[in-house]
């Protein structure tokens, strides 16, 4: 789904105008002919707005009244302000009262698509570190989670159902699918929020060591146990336990895990007494249970346990609508981590990405547009930096963009006057700036003497510094006097400052 633009303005033909620039841009646009209007739209349940373009100069409500009314309220997308009025006190007003641009009537398209671009990259960086925050924070809700499609909203219902007791949860999911963000986004709508949230992948621990880690282990209670440890359910201690891989746990552990669900309690390793725990546990699986259980892998009466309020994520290739938003996610994370200035996806590279599977799911979809990313040299990502995904893809070809070619340097020789040497002696000793170089070998092939080169270079650096001699000394890293001394020695002159 295009990203949508609200379009606020009283003139009709401008509005027109707009319109049908920015649809040419790939957005979708919808219009206001007032502040009132724009209002309504933005504070209501309509369609949901990714950028706003507002008119400072209109009859009743103006841009400025609108922005004052939206400052500081959550949700707001990023305004962008234009006018006919380009004086500097009406940027920075409109930029006081929250605007994230300001551009001029009549703006070209060029500079439209820059400041829109600009704009919505902005705001997804700035939406990526809220949601890092809160990760962190252990608030994270399903409102800071990329779930457009219809298919998860059935995610959403039964998880924010279950956000409100203190039920056991289990989700299930293809390996990829983003389980571990919808137990966070339980514990975020739970009143649990701001408590620790412990991990635990039951599939990536020793199996020797997953009883300690759990439960944890008193001091000397086995060869290596040196110092007391606290488990995971401890750890957790007013708030969140999530047993991702859960399938995984041996069957041993599987009985301990119930009775800590049964009573709140455990009991670490080579301890005398149990010690009660206050839990949510939130677990979660890519395995069929019901086979495990058949086949003897898995305890029946722990399934059962566990699958209280069970929670089923759909592949990817089930909510194919949330790819574009997913991976505009990622490109803006990516771009700022890298450094790199990519601000879009092109039309063609969306419909490759719209029409790929995704056996990986949103795991690969994140892999793709990071290395899509490090591949860009341009502004966009094009068909070109997803080679992998467009060889699966009837109708799409791509080929990896050719490696950017290296500089061949010489290298300089530091080693023993070893025979054949002489081969890897540069001609020249090189400046990083490339524009001067000193000779290191006469016109015979032999190499010069150390005090016609070291008489060169100072002269290199008399002229590169203007005569300044303090800066001449600090370059060569000699004292003063020395290089006073070195220039009478050489018959050199100093420059006047």
């Amino acid at each position: 789904m295009a990203q949508r633009v609200l379009i606020v303005d009283d003139d009709p033909a401008q509005r027109r105008i707009l319109e049908e620039v920015i649809k040419r841009l790939g957005y979708d646009t919808k219009s206001a002919g007032s502040g009132e209007q724009a209002l309504s739209i933005l504070q209501g349940d309509g369609p949901q707005i990714s950028l706003v373009l507002l008119d400072l100069l209109m009859p009743g409500i103006d841009g400025m009244e609108v922005l004052s009314t939206l400052n500081g309220k959550p949700g707001i997308p990023p305004i962008i302000v234009q006018t006919a009025n380009g004086s500097i006190d009406s940027a920075i007003g409109a930029m006081r009262e929250g605007a994230i641009d300001f551009v001029v009537k009549p703006v070209s398209p060029e500079r439209l698509e820059v400041t829109i671009k600009s704009a919505l990259r902005i705001e997804e960086l700035s939406g990526e570190i809220k949601r890092i925050k809160k990760k962190v924070e252990g608030k994270l809700t399903f409102d800071d989670l990329i779930l457009r499609g219809d298919a998860m909203q059935r995610v959403v219902e039964l998880g924010r159902r279950g956000a409100h007791s203190n039920i056991p949860v289990l989700i299930e999911g293809e390996s990829g699918v983003g389980k571990e963000l919808i137990a966070r986004a339980i514990q975020g709508e739970s009143e649990r929020a701001g408590k620790p949230f412990v991990t635990v992948n039951c599939g990536a621990i020793p199996e020797n060591l997953v009883e300690s880690i759990l439960f944890g282990h008193e001091k000397g209670s086995f060869t290596g146990a040196t110092d007391k440890r606290i488990g995971k359910f401890q750890e957790a201690d007013g708030g969140t336990l999530f047993l991702d891989e859960i399938g995984e746990l041996p069957l041993d552990v599987q009985v301990k895990l119930l009775r800590a669900l049964q009573e709140g309690e455990v009991d670490p390793v080579g301890s005398k007494k149990s010690y009660k725990v206050d839990f949510r546990l939130i677990s979660a699986t890519n395995r069929d249970m019901i086979a495990h259980v058949k086949n003897g892998k898995f305890r029946e009466d722990l399934y059962y346990r566990l699958n209280v309020f069970p929670v089923w994520v759909p592949p990817l290739r089930d909510r194919i609508e949330d790819v574009p938003d997913l991976a505009n996610h990622f490109l803006a994370r990516f771009a700022a981590e890298e450094g790199k200035r990519v601000v879009g996806i092109t039309a063609e590279a969306s419909r490759l990405l719209m029409a790929y599977s995704w056996p990986g799911n949103v795991r690969q979809l994140e892999n793709a547009v990071f290395r899509a990313v490090v591949l860009a040299d341009g502004a966009e990502l094009t068909v070109a930096e997803f080679p992998q995904i467009a060889a699966h893809v009837e109708g799409f070809k791509a080929e990896p963009p050719a490696a950017p070619s290296q500089v061949q340097k010489q290298p300089a020789y530091t080693g023993p006057a070893l025979l054949g040497a002489e081969a890897t002696v540069p001609r020249t000793v090189e400046v990083k700036s490339g524009s001067f170089g000193i000779p290191a070998i006469d016109g015979e092939g032999d190499i010069r003497p150390l005090d016609e080169i070291e008489a060169d270079m100072i002269r290199l650096a008399l002229g590169r510094y203007r005569g300044h001699m303090t800066e001449v000394a600090k370059r060569l890293k000699i004292g003063r006097s020395t290089l006073y001394r070195k220039m009478q020695e050489y018959g050199l002159e100093p420059r006047p400052n």
